[in-house]
C-alpha cells in the first residue's frame, strides 16, 4: 500500500536498475504490481481487514459475549473475501503472471474455491447450520491465508536458485500450488479433528 498509493497519485515512474541480480529480480516483481496499482489496491486493502477479522470469528468468548459483534464482523469479513475472490480472479487473467500459466491455473482456482466457500459459509449461517457454517469459514480462512505461507515458500525457492538453476518463471507455480494445497489440507485436517468436539458441545450437524 505504500508503494502503490503514491503511484495513483502522481502516476506510475519506472524503479531504478538494481546491480544486484537478486535484487533486480525482486525489482521486476513490483515493478508488475506497480503497472496494476488501483487493481493491487483492491486486492490487498480488504485483505488487511480479511486477515485482521479472520482469527476473531473463530474465538468462542467472541461468539458467546458478543454476538452481534461477531455477525456484523462477520459480514464484513464476507464481504471483502469476495472482493479479494473477485481481484484475485480479475488479476488472474487482467495481468501477466509472474509464473505463467502454471500460476494463473493455481490462483484461478483457488480463488473460485475461496468464492464458494465464502458463499456456502453464508447459505448456511443463514438456514442456521452452524457446524456446516464453521467448516466453510474455516476453509475460506486457510485458503485466504495461504498467501501468507505462499511468500516464505517463494523465498525458499529464490535463496535455492543458485544451486537449482529455476527461475521465477519456473518455480512461483509450484510456490502457488504448495501453498493453496497445504493450507487446504490443513483446514480439512482441522475440520475432521475438531468435528468431535463441536458436536459433543451441542452444535448441529
Amino acid at each position: 500500500m505504500v508503494d502503490l498509493i503514491p503511484i495513483v497519485v502522481r502516476g506510475y515512474q519506472p524503479p531504478a536498475v538494481a546491480s544486484n541480480p537478486v535484487a533486480a529480480q525482486f525489482t521486476a516483481l513490483d515493478d508488475l504490481f506497480a503497472h496494476y496499482p488501483i487493481l493491487t489496491l483492491v486486492h490487498v486493502v480488504p485483505g488487511l481487514l480479511f486477515m485482521m477479522l479472520g482469527p476473531l470469528q473463530f474465538v468462542p468468548t467472541i461468539r458467546a459475549r458478543h454476538l452481534r459483534w461477531h455477525r456484523l464482523s462477520g459480514r464484513i469479513f464476507i464481504i471483502c473475501g469476495v472482493v479479494i475472490g473477485l481481484s484475485a480472479l480479475a488479476m488472474s487473467f487482467a495481468m501477466p503472471a509472474i509464473g505463467g500459466f502454471n500460476q494463473a491455473a493455481a490462483t484461478t482456482l483457488f480463488a473460485t474455491f475461496f468464492l464458494i466457500a465464502l458463499c456456502k459459509a453464508f447459505w448456511h449461517i443463514r438456514q442456521r447450520e452452524i457446524a456446516l457454517h464453521r467448516e466453510w469459514m474455516i476453509r475460506a480462512f486457510s485458503v485466504g491465508l495461504a498467501v501468507a505461507t505462499i511468500r516464505p515458500i517463494i523465498g525458499i525457492f529464490f535463496a535455492t536458485s543458485r544451486f537449482s538453476g529455476l527461475t521465477p518463471r519456473e518455480f512461483f507455480g509450484v510456490g502457488f500450488w504448495m501453498g493453496f494445497v497445504l493450507h487446504l489440507l490443513a483446514a480439512e485436517a482441522w475440520i475432521h479433528a475438531t468435528q468431535p468436539h463441536q458436536q459433543a458441545a451441542g452444535f448441529p450437524e
